[in-house]
């Protein structure tokens, strides 16, 4: 705060403002107790997401630049309120995407089946793991938001980690992954 700031206390919230600021303010309180409207206005805020829906929403805005095809995942690890890394599912760097060339060749395959043969994609959330350490990862929360395509448009999922995916996510430290649902069990399976 520099010089020309001041602090004023309305029902218990503290707002840092301007010297020109504050006298705008200190006229209103002025007014408002000639009137005998006291006490002063409560001051409303919009409303804050919660963290989880806030950690979604960015974990939203990763998957946005997913390269995929039929699904798009985004993936934000986060430990003590601090975002760790970020991945979304698309192929290695340096090939080709699946969205550059048009051609899906699990389009028609359900989702976890197994044979991951025919896909070139890293998942988002193996993406995100390799973009942090382990040290920074042990206890931290991993959310996950995914969207399939499903009739021509993409909707929204409770987006899951595959079974290669959850194990490796155990071995990381993550100790907690979240969809949109919730807190995901990763012990089943």
């Amino acid at each position: 705060m520099n010089d020309e700031s001041k602090t004023t206390k309305f029902t218990g919230v503290t707002i840092s403002r301007t010297l020109e600021e504050q006298d705008d303010i200190n006229d209103i309180l002025r007014k408002l107790e000639e009137t005998g409207d006291n006490p002063p206005p409560k001051i409303m805020f919009p409303s804050r997401p919660s963290k989880h829906s806030y950690y979604l929403g960015i974990a939203k805005a990763v998957s946005k630049r997913s390269t995929c095809l039929k699904r798009k995942y985004g993936c934000v690890i986060v430990n003590n309120d601090e975002i760790i890394a970020t991945g979304y599912n698309g192929n290695p760097r340096g090939e080709f995407n699946c969205c550059d060339t048009g051609k899906c060749y699990r389009l028609n395959v359900p989702h976890n089946s197994g044979n991951y043969s025919d896909c070139h994609s890293v998942h988002a959330e193996q993406n995100a793991m390799l973009s942090a350490a382990r040290r920074d990862m042990l206890g931290a929360i991993m959310y996950l938001y995914g969207e399939e395509l499903h009739d021509g448009k993409y909707r929204e999922v409770n987006a899951e980690p595959c079974p290669i995916c959850s194990r490796m996510i155990k071995n990381s430290g993550i100790s907690i992954v979240r969809n949109a649902s919730g807190v995901i069990n990763l012990s089943e399976g």
